[in-house]
């Protein structure tokens, strides 16, 4: 909430609507950081979005089998750490399913009805990072969805361009990823899976990144979803087991990707969540709740 040395600007950025708290100075030395946050936050999407033709993202899907394709350092960047992911998350965090969220009427177009997922190194072994940020796809058939991480690396970057224009506190929210700065910590409140008109517990960031998915709807935000765009490519279907997660960790990029896994995996992400200094927040389709250890004292429930 804006105060009397503080602002507060929304925007519609990443098929949400993404809003910017700042504080720490006269709001007439804010606006300009907040307008430049807002300007990564609209690049990131014009990189990195799967609708856009002219997107890094359209580009490689459209020509990395047939030669090397040179994209901006911020989609390099993002593709590194998803590769990663995917390594340290066995394939559970796969950006090649995008075929799969096709086929389910997930993201637009027609589905590449020849596409086979590998396994779990299938992303690992059909994209190559090159140097001079390209991109080359081993593989004819493959296509990349950035949906999964893109949005938490978008807060990262907004809020980095905050901190370097001196800013002292601020919190970005877009559509539940989120990630807050400053000396006091921000108190987060989570929807409930079962009901997401009601909330469900409350959470203290500080210097942190907090992410939130769900089968149908956004944990933070409360946003009623048709469906879960969450696919295990191992069961090449969406989620069933999990019905909401939320993570905290160090970078919003980082919680964003991790959310995906815990949602596939449940508590067997405990040991890739520790690998990332990240706690997690997840409620099992029975309404069992799960918290690991070290957020179990910092999570209040609604009573």
């Amino acid at each position: 909430m804006a105060t009397s040395d503080s602002i507060q600007r929304a925007r519609p950025l990443l098929g949400t609507i993404v809003e910017i708290v700042a504080g720490g100075a006269a709001a007439s030395k804010l606006d300009e950081p907040v307008d430049a946050a807002f300007d990564a936050i609209a690049q990131v999407h014009r990189l990195m979005s799967f609708h856009d033709s002219k997107s890094d993202v359209s580009r490689l899907n459209r020509e990395a089998f047939d030669r090397d394709v040179a994209v901006h350092a911020w989609t390099y960047r993002v593709l590194s750490t998803a590769l990663e992911i995917h390594r340290y998350s066995g394939g559970l965090f796969d950006i090649t399913v995008a075929p799969l969220l096709q086929r389910h009427g997930l993201l637009p177009g027609d589905p590449d009805e020849s596409f086979s997922p590998a396994g779990p190194s299938s992303a690992a072994g059909c994209i190559e990072l090159l140097d001079g940020h390209r991109i080359h796809y081993r593989n004819r058939h493959v296509r990349i969805d950035l949906g999964g991480i893109a949005k938490g690396f978008a807060v990262d970057q907004a809020l980095a361009i905050l901190r370097e224009r001196g800013v002292t506190r601020g919190v970005i929210n877009a559509g539940g990823d989120l990630a807050a700065f400053g000396p006091q910590p921000e108190r987060v409140y989570v929807r409930n899976p079962a009901n997401f008109d009601r909330r469900f517990c409350e959470v203290a960031i500080a210097n942190a990144a907090l992410a939130s998915s769900g089968r149908s709807f956004d944990l933070v935000r409360g946003t009623d979803r048709a469906g879960c765009a969450i696919i295990d490519p191992n069961g090449r279907s969406p989620v069933r087991a999990v019905a909401g997660a939320t993570v905290r960790a160090p970078s919003c990029m980082i919680a964003d990707a991790l959310t995906k896994v815990v949602m596939i995996a449940g508590e067997q992400s405990i040991a890739l969540l520790r690998q990332y200094r990240a706690d997690a927040l997840f409620v099992l389709e029975s309404g069992d709740v799960r918290i690991t250890p070290d957020w179990q004292a910092a999570v209040r429930f609604a009573a």
